[in-house]
Order: structure tokens, then sequence, then C-alpha cells
């Protein structure tokens, strides 16, 4: 945390380095232009922005929340866009049972502990129900492009770039979500957060439909997995079924953002349609932070993140299961990169045979003809998942590593229901990092989970690994539990277990050694897999 004293001396930074940046903006016949980068500190628990430092001092908000008993259905709507940035226009198209609603756009943060500021409001417009968003029965694919746009909101400097909730308010109990994140092409911030569009569109069943579920008959196969009924493409253009509109923005993703807000640092906000389409953006930054749950990947984003290792960019993986599904985009009647294809079966997918093998959408990015093993990007190998609302203690394996500093944890540590949902483990592989290091190895019991692979004694395991490129020393972090993220939140002062002060500790320690550069130029990784006896227990 900041304390007043030094947040007014860093305040007066900001307006500075603007100032600076103000002078020295080009003209407009200027040939060439040397951007000065953004001032930063050295912070306790990593690269600060003056910056951030000083929008979260702003005037925060609790009005975005929306409770429980709200009634997300009588509202919903949608962008034309996952991102935006300075000078765009976004459409909304929103249907509505309430003559009258309005959106008010909040920035996601920390503000005091409030979660968000208010940065812009619509006059109250006129409400309509738009029409039945229609399915296309060759893929499934429900899009609601027969809706009609209600309104456009150009994005001007006021919004500063970040993670936003656009709330869509139709009445004192009836409001929903439309999430949208804003870029800034031209940042050069330490920290990247790239927000998983793709899992959640890929999750959503707004209209029936989803990559992992579907109603009616089967198409195009009638095998039992994955679903025969599921959606073979599914549409940006339609709200999202759950979270109020924000899918599991503020479970899966909110609480890092608050985390790093809180701490003032140097982060900036994408998405993964973003790097998808941007992918040499990566460049201007030193680390790059996947979310929980992180599974869904094009191969642009994919070849994107493997330079920018080979040219010292560290990652952290904070969910497991990353990079299984493997998708590509294509166009819609609203947008380039509109729609997100994953037939989940390469014999069924149109471009099987007729175009390169890194962009035909197997079951996973493993499976034929792709064949293209996520493991020596992540370390180790999908596992997979508990039994919805079982978990499993997290225990600590290698607790001299720099991971651990400060928090007194030990070897045999346990942390009582850190893990849930998708797990990791280390294989025997010669895909497997030469000098990867197990940091927690967490027995998983497969009478509460869903295993793949081998099993050792009535249990699988949660591996959290680390290694370092040896040529560029980028540093590479995967938790290998599924709610990492969502554990930072603060507990409830009755829970005498809560895991958010030792899991905050820890975090704290990656973001501040992976923000001096790469991280093995200072904490090279050294294998302990000998000590796993046998490899992958």
């Amino acid at each position: 945390m900041v304390s007043l004293a030094t947040a007014l001396v860093l305040i007066g930074l900001s307006v500075a380095a603007y100032a600076t940046t103000r002078t020295n903006a080009p003209s407009p016949n200027a040939t060439t232009t040397i951007s000065p980068r953004p001032r930063t500190l050295a912070g306790v628990d990593g690269v600060q922005s003056p910056q951030i430092i000083a929008e979260n001092l702003r005037p925060g908000t609790t009005a975005w929340r929306i409770p429980a008993n709200d009634n997300p259905n009588v509202i919903q709507g949608f962008a034309n866009t996952t991102y935006a940035s300075s000078g765009q226009g976004v459409k909304f198209y929103v249907s509505s049972h309430s003559v009258r609603y309005r959106i008010v756009a909040y920035r996601m943060g920390w503000y005091q502990g409030l979660g968000a500021r208010q940065i812009w409001s619509s006059p109250r417009e006129v409400g309509r129900v738009q029409p039945m968003c229609p399915v296309a029965h060759s893929t499934n694919m429900v899009s609601c492009t027969n809706w009609k746009r209600s309104l456009t909101v150009t994005v001007t400097p006021q919004f500063i770039p970040g993670d936003y909730l656009f709330k869509l308010i139709a009445g004192p109990r009836a409001a929903s979500y439309v999430p949208l994140t804003i870029w800034d092409p031209q940042s050069t911030a330490t920290y990247v957060v790239m927000n998983r569009s793709f899992v959640e569109q890929g999750w959503n069943a707004y209209g029936g439909y989803s990559f992992y579920q579907g109603v009616g008959p089967c198409i195009l196969d009638s095998n039992t997995y994955p679903p025969c009924n599921r959606a073979r493409v599914v549409s940006f253009d339609r709200p999202y079924n759950t979270g109020f509109g924000a899918s599991d923005f503020i479970a899966n993703e909110y609480p890092l953002v608050q985390l790093m807000e809180r701490e003032g640092l140097n982060v900036t906000y994408i998405t993964d349609v973003t790097l998808s389409e941007h992918p040499q953006l990566l460049q201007s930054h030193r680390v790059l932070l996947s979310l929980d749950h992180d599974e869904t990947w094009t191969y642009s984003e994919r070849a994107a993140v493997a330079r920018a290792v080979a040219g010292g960019m560290n990652v952290v993986y904070f969910g497991a299961a990353a990079m299984v599904r493997h998708v590509r985009l294509q166009p819609s009647p609203f947008g380039p990169d509109s729609e997100e294809v994953d037939y989940r079966n390469a014999l069924e997918d149109p471009l099987n045979g007729v175009a390169s093998p890194l962009q035909v959408t197997g079951n996973t990015w493993d499976s034929p003809p792709t064949n293209w093993s996520p493991i020596p990007q992540i370390g180790v190998q999908y596992s997979g998942y508990l039994t919805p609302g079982a978990s499993a203690a997290m225990v600590i394996y290698a607790p001299s590593s720099w991971v651990f500093a400060g928090t007194g944890l030990r070897k045999g540590t346990t942390l009582p229901g850190v893990i849930a949902s998708d797990f990791d483990h280390v294989i025997s592989s010669t895909l497997t990092p030469s000098n990867l290091e197990v940091l927690a190895h967490s027995p998983i019991p497969i009478n509460s989970a869903t295993v793949s692979g081998s099993t050792w004694g009535g249990v699988s395991y949660s591996d959290m690994v680390y290694f370092t490129n040896p040529r560029s020393g980028a540093g590479v972090i995967d938790t290998g539990n599924n709610v990492w993220i969502g554990d930072l939140h603060a507990c409830p002062a009755s829970n005498r277990h809560c895991p958010s002060p030792v899991l905050v500790a820890i975090t704290n320690n990656i973001l501040r050694l992976f923000g001096r550069g790469p991280a093995g130029h200072f904490e090279p990784a050294r294998s302990n897999l000998g000590t796993l006896k046998p490899l992958g227990s």
C-alpha cells in the first residue's frame, strides 16, 4: 500500500510525466519521433507507475456492483468488440424490457477498496426488446447480428486504459454488464494483463449453445464426447449468459487487477483477441500475465508468446489448463475476428487437409494434425479437474525458492482449499524443460476428480513449476491451479485458514522479480525433478 505522503509526491511525478509527454508530442509535420517512456518507480512489490497510483487515489464507488437478487434478464447487451482504444467508436446492442435504461462505464481497480471509478454515463435511452438470435444449424452458432444498434460510445481520453464494466441499468433491480478492455497501443508498461475473451465466449451458452454443450440433436457426428450437439463456432455478437453479463471476469480476473492497481504497479490491459491481432505488442513489455482458466488460444497468440519468451519476456500462467483448446478467428457481419472457431474434431474442420495444420482445430493443441504440445511453453501437462465444489490443499515442495521468500512456509506446509477446478502436473517427457523446478506438489484424490494420465496410489497431483529460458533468461511460472486469482480475494474474518495473505505474498514475489527483466538473470531455475520418484508423482 502507498502512504498519503508518498502518494502526493507520486501525483506530482505523474503530472510532470504527463507534461513531459505533452511537451514532446510531435508536430503534424514531424518525420521522426522518439516518445519518452513514462516514469516508473521501483516499488516494494514490483515496478510502480505514478499514473496508476494517482488514478487509484481518485474517488471510487461501489455502485458498479449488481446485487445477487437483481434480474439480468430484463436488460442484456453486447459490444461489437472486446477491446478498444482512444478515438474509437464502440457500438452497443441492447435488448431491454424496460421503456428506459442507461449505461454507466466503470473502470475496475482498487480506488480505496471501493473497486471501481465511474468514467462515463449515457443519457436515458429508449429501450426495446430485440429479436431472438438465430442459430446457424450447420455449426450451432448463435449470433445476434439481427439486433439493431442501440448507441455508439466514443472512447475519449477520459477512458483511462484498463478493464471496464459497462453497467446496463433498467431499474432498481434490473441490471447487467458488458465487459470491455480499453487498451493503449503505445503502452510500454512493465506488466500486461491479458483478459480471456476466447475462454469466456467458448463457455458462453447464450441461446443454448457453447463449445461444451448444446440443445437438440447431433450435428456432424454422434460422439458422446465432446457432445455432438455442441457449437463448432461461437459468436462474440451476443450477451454472456453468466456473471450478470460479465461471464467470470469478477471471479477469475478481477482479483488480480485489483491487487495490481492497489499496489500501483505499472500495468496495462489487453484481451487475447488484441494479442492475436497485434502479436508484436509484447515486444514493448516485460511480463505477460495469463489469468485463471486461460485454456483457449489461437495460433497467432501462441506464436507471439513463444517469440516474446525467446526475446526475454517473462510469463505467468496463473491458471491451469493453459493452451489446451485450439481456436481460430473469422469475421462476422459486425466486424473482423468476431467469430471463434473450434470444431474439436479435425475431421469436421473444413480447413483440414487444405490449410496449415496449425490452423486446424482438433480437440486439443496436442491433437493431430497440429501436434503442438504446450509443455515446452508452460512446463506441465493438463491433468484433469476436481468435481465442482471439491477442493484440495496446496502442498509446498521447494520452500527455499525465491517464490516463497518472506512467507515462512516449509516443505510439506499445506494451504487448505487452495486448489480447485482444473489442475496441471509434471510428466516424464522430452518436452519438459530441463531446468524445471517444482515449487508445490499437491496430491489430488482421484475419488474427487476426473483425471487424465497416470495416477499413483489413488492420487494425481497439481504441480506449481518454474523454469527459465537458457538463452534469453525469460522466466515462466505455471501455478498448476485454476482458482489462484480467485483465492486472492480477502476472506471473511471467520475463515481461520484463509489462503489470501500467503498467496498475495507469493504473487507479489513473482511480480517483483519478473518486473526487473528476464528472471533467469537474477534467479535461474534449477531442476529438482530428480527428487520426484517416480517422475510425475
